[in-house]
């Protein structure tokens, strides 16, 4: 099954974007469990580098570097349908496999637009130029995605500041400079 299936280390640039779910249909199609409402870097990919599920039956050891048929989405879902799996049988052996992409194979972001993997770790200063923490992560709350920054405090402890990831109080977003400024004090 795995013949067009090439071992490969995950890239130091890999970001886990999904899971493989249950079997889709009798030829080989299989759902996918996408980490993010919108999938795009799932969806382009030409591979994906796959592993192993944590718990459970292991088709396979290793990292797996998996080219993709067909990928598109389904429903309120994604179905994919990978080189080497043309049957029901085979694509029930993938259930709970994870799926990674590269971050450099990821399609351009548009204006204004930035993938969260790539705010994870930016500093957050406010107009002012005092620091309001390090993202450490971001939710999605519906409307918006909230940042989660973590700060240190007097007592030696770390903080939780969140601010609205939204254009009223996020002023610029600096990729390179890994840098965001906000509109927002330290005691909101």
């Amino acid at each position: 099954m795995f013949n067009e299936w090439q071992v490969a280390a995950l890239p130091d640039d890999a970001v886990e974007l999904g899971r493989i779910g249950e079997a889709w249909g009798i030829k080989g199609w299989v759902k996918v469990h996408a980490f993010s409402a919108d999938p795009q870097a799932v969806l382009k990919a030409t591979y994906w580098y796959v592993l192993p599920p944590e718990k459970g039956a292991r088709p396979f050891e290793g990292c797996l570097r998996v080219p993709v048929r067909a990928c598109k989405p389904h429903g309120d879902g994604i179905v994919a349908q990978l080189n080497g799996v043309d049957d029901r049988t085979a694509a029930e052996q993938l259930r709970h496999v994870r799926i990674w992409v590269a971050r450099a194979d990821f399609p351009v972001a548009a204006t204004d637009e930035y993938y969260w993997v790539d705010l994870i770790g930016l500093a957050v200063l406010n107009r002012e130029g005092e620091s309001m923490g390090t993202v450490r992560e971001l939710l999605s709350t519906g409307p918006q995605a909230v940042l989660v920054l973590e700060y240190p405090m007097e007592d030696g402890t770390v903080g939780e500041r969140m601010i609205p990831f939204v254009s009223a109080y996020v002023d610029a977003v600096d990729l390179p400079a890994k840098r965001i400024t906000v509109d927002w004090q330290a005691d909101y």
